[in-house]
């Protein structure tokens, strides 16, 4: 079985330069105009799940809350490092997990909201 997280949104570009760049996943392809919808799936290469961001210009309006997030385990202290460098480059907070596994057993835990705020304008 393949596991695929989809969700659509209105900063297609920003999320994918977030998940690459600074998250160190990768583009593992794209569409465009595909019934209406552009997407992108991110992730890495020859592990049976990925993100798929799609795009419409319908407008997005989702409502999160603080059980939205995303928890990132990574499995060295050298990648570790390197993800909270990044993420550090980027101003980018780490949250407080209100599940307290995520907390204690995630290393690096950040919320959607918090995402998606780099990009508001």
């Amino acid at each position: 079985m393949k596991y695929r997280l989809a969700r659509h949104t209105n900063k297609i570009a920003q999320l994918t330069d977030f998940y690459i760049n600074i998250i160190g996943l990768d583009l593992l392809g794209e569409f465009k105009n595909h019934s209406g919808y552009d997407g992108v799936f991110i992730g890495k290469s020859n592990l049976d799940w990925h993100l798929e961001f799609t795009q419409t210009n319908e407008p997005v309006d989702h409502k999160f809350d603080k059980d939205d997030i995303l928890v990132f385990y990574p499995e060295t202290q050298s990648e570790y490092d390197n993800l909270l460098a990044r993420l550090n480059s980027k101003k980018i907070v780490q949250s407080i997990a209100k599940n307290p596994y995520w907390q204690v057993n995630g290393i690096s835990v950040i919320t959607l909201t918090n995402i998606l705020s780099l990009f508001q304008t």
